[in-house]
Parts: structure tokens; C-alpha cells; sequence
């Protein structure tokens, strides 16, 4: 193949099966490209999900990985952002329409057209399939790629690429500041996020947990309070409290006595997918004038504005690094929980 450039990378062959080393080719970078060679990649959970095939929809043979920090080695002649030596970042899509109402608000997540995922997606041709981040390099539009800062960190950054920007968006649109109460569901990739982005933006800030144990480092974390919500009347005892709850929970459970915790006019963020559909009861977002509303990532410019924010806060994922041998380990643990709070690749092993 003429013009391409060889790729090593990490890749499930077919639903359900392991990840294992994949030779693939990469476009040479064209006018307004950048190279980089990815330095760290993190794990989410939605690569698992995409993987297996959980959602459906997959596309084989797949190198996941969305959440990617490296170093520029080449730039296309036309390219002013950035420049061979550059650390740099690549979210969650690597392109989109660009013309659309969303794409013309900064809001490309939700291009009309579909935005174009980093892997299991094609490019704006609907045939070139895209390949992530477990991979040695990526070649991509410098319109899509972020801005990341020497002072942090760069492997404990690369969650930030969708954990980040995924807590960061919702808590910036709904307006959190000082003085918001603000509540937070699920300690795992996602939460701890929340629980350091609200708690920087000058929120009070609750964790609302099944778990005991994860009151000592929701308090490390950053958050002010926590409700052991498996205690008889423990919810009943924050009626009408929190302006926002950031529900970052993947189980099924019943939502209506959280809604109940709301004041009035606050709004629960769904960011967890439960595999079932959620059952609720009308009088707990009429009572209240409650909202219950859902939020994905965010565009380039709002995810560059999360990143900058983190480089002043000195905020972070808390990560744990792993050689990419032990991927197919690492999605295991993963599953159960066993991690505190990203995996994060170490692509220099591949």
C-alpha cells in the first residue's frame, strides 16, 4: 500500500476474544496532519464494552484506545498549531463534519452527521476504518487534536481525554461554582473525577456511595461529605439538597430516591449506561420541577479548556500503569473494580 505508514498495535480480532499484537498500516500525515507517537493510552471501559461487542455495532478488527497522550514527530506543511516535539492529546473522535449547527458551536460530540470515533468508526470517506490508541502512533486533523501541558504528569493526563472531559462538560454546563451543592454517584473512573473537578470548581461536594469503605478516599479525593446511601433513611435525610447530581453508576438501580435529593429545579447528569431501561416515577421530577438529563463528552475546544483548567489546578487521574502485555488482565480487573482509579498503558512497552 503506497503512501502508509506501518503500525504496531494491540487489537481484538472478534468479539469476546483476547486482545493480542496487530500489524496494521496508518495514513502518511497529510497538509494539515500531525504525527504523533503515543506515550500512554488509557483504559475505559467503553473500549471493553466495544470489544466484546456489548453494545453491538462493533467492527473487527479493532484497536480501541481513546484516551491518548504523546509527542508530535511530524507535521504537515500546512499545520499551524503545532510543531514536531509537541506534547499532544487525542480524545474521544478524531473528526467530524464540521458544518453542521453542533460543529459550528464547538459542540462536534453531536455533529448531525456523526462525529468520527478515534476506532470502531470510518473516516469521512465511510469506508477507512479508524484504529485507536493501543497502538505505537496516530495520524490526525490538528483540528482535533489537544494541547497538553509539560507540568503534569503525562501518563496520570491521558484519562482525562474522555474521564475528564466526560465530568468536566456537565458540571461547566450546568454551571457549577461556589456554592453549588453538588453530589456525585459512583467512585470508579468517572466519579473520582467528578468528586476533584466540582470540589476545584468550589462546589460543596457529597459522595453518595453503597460502600463504606470508599469514604476515606472520596474525603482524599476532595469531597466534603459522604452518604453510605445503605443505611435506612440516609437518603431521606438529604430531601431536597443538591443542585446537581453527577450519576456516573452503570447498575441498575432505583433512581427515584435520588431524584427525591434534588432542590428545586436541580438536575441529575446521567453519565453511566445501565444495561437495563430505568424505571421512574413521574412525581419525582414534577415535585421539585426536577430534570433528569444525560451528557456525553465535549467538543475540542471545551476539552482544551478541561485540560488547561486541570494544568492550573494540578489535577489528575489516579492511575495505574501497566506494560501492554497485561491489557487483556487489566479489562478483567477492570470489570471487577480492581483499580484505583484508570489503567493506564505504557506504550513504550508495546
Amino acid at each position: 500500500m503506497p503512501n502508509t505508514l506501518k503500525t504496531k498495535g494491540y487489537a481484538a480480532l472478534r468479539a469476546h476474544s483476547s486482545l493480542e499484537p496487530f500489524s496494521f498500516e496508518r495514513r502518511e500525515p497529510r497538509d494539515h496532519d500531525v504525527l504523533i507517537e503515543i506515550l500512554y493510552c488509557g483504559i475505559c471501559h467503553s473500549d471493553i464494552h466495544q470489544a466484546r461487542d456489548e453494545w453491538g455495532g462493533s467492527v473487527f478488527p479493532m484497536v480501541p484506545g481513546h484516551e491518548i497522550v504523546g509527542k508530535i514527530t511530524r507535521v504537515g506543511k500546512a499545520v499551524t498549531r503545532f510543531k514536531s516535539g509537541d506534547l499532544a492529546g487525542v480524545g474521544c473522535f478524531v473528526d467530524s463534519c464540521r458544518t453542521c449547527s453542533s460543529c459550528k458551536q464547538g459542540l462536534e460530540q453531536f455533529c448531525t452527521e456523526g462525529m468520527v470515533g478515534t476506532y470502531n468508526s470510518v473516516e469521512r470517506d465511510k469506508k477507512t476504518p479508524t484504529f485507536g490508541g493501543y497502538s505505537s502512533q496516530i495520524v490526525v486533523d490538528e483540528n482535533y487534536v489537544l494541547r497538553v501541558s509539560d507540568k503534569l504528569p503525562i501518563q496520570n493526563v491521558a484519562p482525562l481525554l474522555c474521564a475528564g472531559i466526560t465530568t468536566y462538560s456537565p458540571l461547566r454546563h450546568w454551571k457549577v461554582g461556589k456554592g453549588s451543592r453538588v453530589a456525585v454517584m459512583g467512585l470508579g473512573g468517572l466519579g473520582h473525577m467528578a468528586v476533584k473537578l466540582a470540589a476545584a470548581m468550589g462546589a460543596e461536594v457529597t459522595m453518595l456511595s453503597t460502600s463504606k469503605a470508599k469514604e476515606a478516599d472520596a474525603r482524599r479525593l476532595g469531597a466534603h461529605a459522604f452518604c453510605l446511601t445503605s443505611q435506612d433513611g440516609a437518603l431521606a435525610r438529604l430531601e431536597g439538597h443538591f443542585d446537581l447530581i453527577i450519576n456516573s453508576v452503570s447498575a441498575s438501580i432505583d433512581l427515584n430516591p435520588y431524584l427525591a435529593t434534588l432542590a428545586t429545579n436541580g438536575t441529575m447528569v446521567m453519565l453511566g449506561v445501565p444495561p437495563k431501561a430505568v424505571e421512574l416515577q413521574p412525581f419525582s421530577l414534577i415535585f421539585g420541577r426536577h430534570s433528569l438529563a444525560g451528557s456525553l463528552i465535549g467538543g475540542i475546544a471545551e476539552t482544551q479548556e478541561m485540560l488547561d483548567f486541570c494544568a492550573a489546578k494540578n489535577i489528575t487521574s489516579d492511575v495505574e500503569v501497566i506494560p501492554v502485555q497485561k491489557i487483556n488482565e487489566a479489562y478483567e480487573r477492570t470489570i471487577k473494580g480492581d483499580v484505583r482509579y484508570r489503567f493506564v498503558i505504557d506504550m513504550k512497552t508495546l
